[in-house]
């Protein structure tokens, strides 16, 4: 049978810390005042094997808690539990200031990124994003700040998020060192990735793909409200259930399939959910039943 590799093993990525998983959690829902709650997520990711913290200084900007509440919930986390940190791969991106929107020009990233550093309360960052590109930026620009942060030890690696392939490799040109990640939105209600050649920038430069949003903003989980999205979740269940797995072990493992090891960030707040989520490596999937995922997605026949 043509049963696909789901790819579960760390790799190394970012010198001087941990390999990353094939799972990451993503913070973006990460806030409040609960500190053991927050605590138990934490562990519950760091449990499942995740070693990918994933957050962002807007993350928090939704909520009544503001700009910058994620970090710093996770920077309470860190200094309550001390060994954590040397645990896991911290990320976190910058570059949007509302109302601006983005705003990667001058010192902005460098000051975005030494305030990050002070809600988290660390000194140094692992995996540093440019998370949207500003296009009143030069890429020199943002080179020449990600590689003073990197210079001053205030970063280990850079990466962007939302970047176009053109956008990636114009800012590539001007690195002194290399990117290793791209973030982009990628679910089988989302597979703009698979067709407008981001994952294969990412194969062919190496990077690691980090999936935000991999249930379609838990849209994968109920509330489908149009034909092609029933679609897609049919398919799903065509894989998962025989199995007695869990459609969103399907969707997780229908992204991890793809030969750029793409990483679905959790963005589960449930500690149960994210520990779910290591299900994923058990849903056995076959070449067939992968393209009709894409088949429904597209809502068309591939050519």
């Amino acid at each position: 049978m043509d049963l696909l590799t789901i790819h579960r093993d760390a790799r190394p990525l970012i010198d001087g810390a941990p390999p990353v998983s094939a799972l990451g959690w993503g913070m973006w829902r990460y806030h409040g005042d609960d500190l053991t709650g927050a605590t138990q997520r934490a562990m519950a990711a760091l449990e499942t094997g995740i070693t990918l913290f994933d957050t962002a200084d807007i993350y928090g900007v939704d909520h009544a808690d503001g700009f910058g509440a994620a970090e710093a919930l996770l920077g309470r986390v860190l200094a309550a539990n001390p060994g954590l940190r040397n645990r896991i791969v911290l990320a976190t991106k910058g570059g949007i200031l509302p109302p601006i929107p983005y705003h990667a020009r001058a010192g902005r990233l460098v000051a975005a990124c030494e305030a990050s550093l002070k809600r988290l309360g660390v000194d140094v960052i692992d995996l540093y994003q440019v998370h949207r590109p500003d296009l009143l930026a030069h890429p020199a620009e943002v080179a020449a700040a990600l590689d003073r942060l990197r210079h001053d030890g205030k970063i280990k690696a850079a990466g962007v998020s939302n970047h176009t392939t053109a956008q990636v490799a114009t800012l590539a040109a001007h690195m002194p060192f290399p990117l290793v990640s791209i973030q982009p939105e990628f679910s089988p209600l989302h597979v703009d990735p698979l067709l407008d050649g981001v994952l294969d920038q990412a194969m062919e430069r190496n990077l690691a793909v980090l999936s935000w949003s991999p249930l379609g903003g838990g849209r994968l989980l109920g509330g489908l409200d149009d034909a092609r999205a029933l679609a897609v979740a049919a398919a799903l269940d065509a894989i998962a259930l025989p199995q007695g797995a869990s459609r969103a072990a399907a969707a997780y493992a229908w992204g991890m399939a793809h030969p750029a090891r793409p990483i679905p960030l959790i963005g589960s707040q449930n500690p149960a959910r994210i520990r779910a989520a290591a299900e994923a490596f058990t849903v056995a999937m076959t070449g067939a039943q992968w393209y009709a995922v894409l088949t429904a997605a597209l809502g068309k026949r591939l050519p």
